[in-house]
């Protein structure tokens, strides 16, 4: 049987554990004098994926999804996450110690505000905040006659006795055939931007853009390459990366000090009170950089000049060759992907089958591309009823034998050095029923809107996100998650700032690469979702167009489960759509797979229409 290796299904939840963390934290509040204290899911970078040391609330409350906070008081306590954990959080968090609240639609400002008690202290740790986090976090405390109280160590750390170190992953340096542009051509462009803005100098906080600025990757964090590090570039002069001198080795170090100051961490601290005695403007991002920097610069005379990171929106436009490695990513992962859907099609209706075996043979089959890095993110896997937790993680507890007459759904990716990929399939197990080919063709209907869709240039997400809806909508139905999140180079899974989603504010640009992942989810029966990456394009001339158009093309390349799809629901351009896309798949990887494997491609992509 198959093994996976970047993956683990060991139980992280320590439920049973978290009344007595809880009433350990409260006493070292008392100690100092706080009367309650605010958990973030959050590292000193603001991650969405944190090294083991930073995972304080699963820590203190068994949550181990990936994004949400809790608010510890003297007398109550509460846990925020979004809809997509909404099971899974009632599963792992004890609900007699932590009120279980809507990250969104009633966040931890305003529950504080309304259950803060006057004259209270409140702590929080200016490192694990943004700064525009930190500031509502002040709001609220005012509205509720309270103080917001910042603290240098925090006190989870005083009772968490196992404490993992933190990471020392080697970096490497990002290869300038898969970046596409040299570091130095890329600090340029980012001084343009900070002359622009008439600041001195520029903090990169986000690790994400320093691994993309200085062309490295590493291995601090599961499953995204990134290196921890900060990093500041002047206006004039040589940039400086704040990074563990353990993690570089010779080479790697001294392609960095060619363009770089390379220094430990522990100077960043002083660095930063220094610009502000020298009555420095240092630009950052408030809703990205943590508030402790912002802190530092202002406390010492400087002034903090607000601004999205322009870096950002460098990254999320891919050049050339990040084009060129993506599609390559796409072609690699999507051979796997097939190969695993031809393996499940033959072992599933056996019966023996289990959600476990399912995610080690799909990594395994990427593993044997040998480019493979890691996975992109853990496997989502859920049979029947377990793929209607949108980010269900199976473990040994939860695992799950997969049965007939069910769906099984299986949303994964993997890092390649050309490219990162993110791919959802929804397979039928034995007959589905007319209700499941309803369901799966309506969000097909969506996703092919999306992919199809025509749009002028600047158009947002927001604006291309009821496309995806329209037909679930008509029959009462919805998702609660967004459509498409960027995806990086070699990077993170989820890359701002573009997204397809009722948020999506930033303009989709030429370049960016999107997810495409409409879905429904039938509680205690069964999810669907059909995920595909798309990559915004310049749309083919139209005859008396009055403005510039853009396009998506579609880069993933792996069949759609068609005994799922009723072709009575589709139109003939949706049905010439699907036809054209298996079609592609066909000729893009047949001739990269073992002749059993190719036999049942073709049967899997034949025409419908």
């Amino acid at each position: 049987m198959f093994e996976a290796h970047f993956q683990s299904f060991e139980d992280r939840g320590e439920r049973g554990a978290s009344t007595a963390r809880v009433a350990a934290l409260r006493a070292e509040l008392k100690r100092r004098g706080l009367d309650g204290f605010v958990v973030p899911r959050a590292d000193r970078y603001q991650n969405e994926y944190v090294p083991p040391c930073a995972e304080r609330l699963a820590f203190l409350t068994g949550f181990t999804g990936s994004a949400g906070a809790a608010v510890v008081l003297n007398d109550r306590a509460a846990i925020f996450i979004d809809g997509r954990y909404a099971m899974q959080v009632r599963e792992e968090v004890d609900t007699a110690v932590f009120a279980v609240e809507h990250l969104v639609e009633h966040p931890p400002a305003q529950w504080i505000e309304e259950n803060l008690p006057a004259g209270a202290k409140l702590g929080y740790s200016p490192w694990l905040h943004t700064v525009d986090g930190a500031e509502r976090l002040a709001k609220a405390c005012e509205a509720a006659g309270a103080s917001l109280v910042a603290v240098d160590d925090n006190p989870i750390d005083a009772g968490w006795r196992d404490r993992p170190q933190p990471p020392l992953g080697a970096v490497v340096l990002h290869d300038l055939r898969y970046a596409g542009e040299a570091a130095e051509a890329k600090l340029a462009r980012v001084r343009a931007d900070i002359e622009k803005a008439n600041a001195n100098t520029l903090v990169v906080s986000d690790p994400h853009a320093v691994s993309w600025l200085f062309n490295i990757r590493g291995s601090d964090v599961p499953h995204t390459p990134v290196a921890l590090a900060f990093a500041t570039v002047p206006k004039q002069g040589r940039p400086a990366l704040y990074i563990d001198g353990r993690k570089l080795g010779n080479d790697v170090r001294h392609a960095l000090e060619a363009i770089a100051e390379v220094r430990p961490p522990e100077d960043f601290e002083q660095y930063l009170a220094a610009l502000g005695k020298t009555r420095a403007t240092v630009r950052l991002d408030p809703a990205a950089c943590p508030e402790a920097i912002a802190r530092l610069v202002a406390s010492n005379g400087g002034r903090v000049l607000r601004g999205s990171d322009p870096i950002t929106p460098l990254k999320a436009v891919k050049n050339a060759a990040e084009i060129a490695g993506a599609r390559a990513a796409q072609q690699r992962d999507g051979v796997a992907v097939t190969r695993f859907l031809a393996w499940f099609d033959r072992e599933a209706p056996r019966g023996h089958l289990t959600e476990i075996d399912a995610v080690a043979a799909l990594e395994s089959f990427r593993r044997e591309t040998g480019l493979l890095k890691d996975v992109s993110f853990p496997t989502i896997a859920g049979a029947g009823p377990d793929g209607a937790i949108v980010h269900y993680r199976v473990s040994h507890k939860t695992n799950r034998g997969i049965g007939p007459g069910e769906l099984f759904l299986i949303d994964s990716g993997g890092q390649y050095e050309d490219g990162t990929t993110d791919i959802t399939r929804t397979i039928a197990v034995g007959k589905p029923s007319a209700d499941m080919r309803k369901n799966f063709t309506l969000v097909l209907k969506g996703h092919i809107a999306i992919a199809r869709a025509l749009f002028p240039d600047g158009t947002n997400g927001a604006q291309l996100d009821t496309l995806a809806r329209q037909f679930l909508w008509r029959h009462g139905l919805d998702f609660d998650h967004g459509t498409g999140h960027g995806v990086g180079s070699y990077l993170s899974v989820h890359e701002g700032p573009a997204r397809i989603s009722k948020l999506g504010s930033a303009p989709l640009k030429r370049g960016m690469i999107l997810s495409n992942e409409p879905g429904y989810y039938r509680t205690g029966a069964y999810g669907i979702r059909i995920e595909n990456l798309i990559l915004v394009t310049e749309a083919k001339a139209v005859a008396h167009a009055e403005k510039p158009l853009n396009a998506f093309e579609t880069l993933t390349l792996a069949p759609i489960d068609a005994r799922l799809v009723e072709p009575a629901l589709l139109t003939g351009e949706e049905l010439a759509w699907l036809d054209a896309y298996h079609a592609r798949v066909r000729d893009a990887l047949a001739p990269l797979l073992d002749a059993p494997t190719r036999q049942w491609l073709v049967a899997a992509t034949a025409a419908l229409g």
